[in-house]
């Protein structure tokens, strides 16, 4: 009978390190994901986002782009395919039901207040805007596919629409439309993409409606939707994901020029927003009024 306490042969310690080898290979086996090349008036704050996110999972995720920047309609159905792993935007229960929701807003609100790139010496007509029924008679753009243009047609604006982004602010330097509604951490970098043209962002006003920003992953993904849900809830707790929002050059360019603090708000309602919105978890939103009492701390 065969002694199995005997000393190990050479060949049991080369089938060891095989093994070996091939478990440290295994956990380290990259993790692709795809998402959308990003246009000319976008920043890297998502990306960067989710790159932290990720960091937690002691996973080696890989990241990669489409070869083109997709429309909207186009990537949607490109990441319900799989062919591209996630995108981000404004939630609904249709986007919930569609994809894997990480119900987290990757702006903490901050996308919620929209600012208006509006034509250059258009601004009086917009100081004379008092009232939310003043502000109904002006005319707005959107994107087609977008739940921003749902929420304002639902709240008795007038919207024009159109498939791609870019070309909405063409369409609102020839006229077509009066005001484009932006984030208020979007306004001023877009504005900027598109130098040629006669635009500016509206000095007085501010429209408030929820609109979280989520991350949304391919249903056939779990493991990477549990992996950014995870990973942004550290940051939350250990306090990197306020580091990286409030040190983002996107979020600090809006809190300064925004000025949201001293703008006239005007709020909807969002009718379109997903029973499970976590609107109770007080530490995932800004206000406006929380942007005023660290105006005014920092002053202090």
């Amino acid at each position: 009978m065969p002694n199995p306490f005997k000393t190990p042969t050479l060949i049991h310690i080369s089938i060891f390190f095989a093994l070996a080898s091939l478990s440290t290979q295994v956990c380290a086996v990259e993790k692709h994901v795809k998402y959308n090349m990003p246009s000319n008036v976008q920043t890297d704050y998502m990306q960067g986002l989710l790159k932290l996110a990720l960091n937690y999972s002691g996973k080696n995720y890989v990241f990669s782009t489409t070869e083109e920047t997709y429309s909207r309609p186009r990537l949607m159905e490109s990441v319900k395919n799989g062919s591209v792993s996630l995108m981000w935007g404004g939630t609904s229960e249709q986007m919930e039901g569609d994809y894997l929701p990480i119900r987290i807003d990757a702006y903490r609100g901050l996308m919620s207040h929209r600012i208006l790139i509006i034509r250059n010496g258009d601004q009086a007509r917009f100081d004379e805007v008092k009232t939310l029924d003043d502000l109904r008679k002006i005319k707005f753009g959107q994107g087609r596919s977008w739940q921003d243009a749902s929420i304002m047609k639902s709240a008795g604006f007038d919207v024009v629409t159109s498939t791609k982004k870019p070309g909405l602010f063409y369409m609102l330097d020839g006229g077509r439309f009066d005001a484009f509604p932006r984030g208020a951490n979007e306004a001023w970098s877009e504005m900027a993409a598109f130098p040629k043209l006669n635009l500016a962002v509206e000095k007085q006003l501010v429209l408030v409606y929820p609109l979280p920003t989520y991350f949304f992953v391919h249903k056939g993904d779990p493991a990477l939707a549990k992996d950014i849900e995870n990973g942004l809830e550290t940051a939350i707790r250990d306090g990197s994901f306020d580091t990286y929002f409030y040190n983002s050059k996107e979020v600090k360019d809006a809190l300064e020029h925004a000025d949201l603090p001293n703008r006239r708000a005007f709020y909807i309602e969002n009718p379109f927003l997903p029973k499970a919105t976590p609107l109770a978890r007080k530490e995932l939103w800004i206000t406006i009024e929380d942007l005023r009492a660290r105006a005014a701390k920092t002053s202090l």
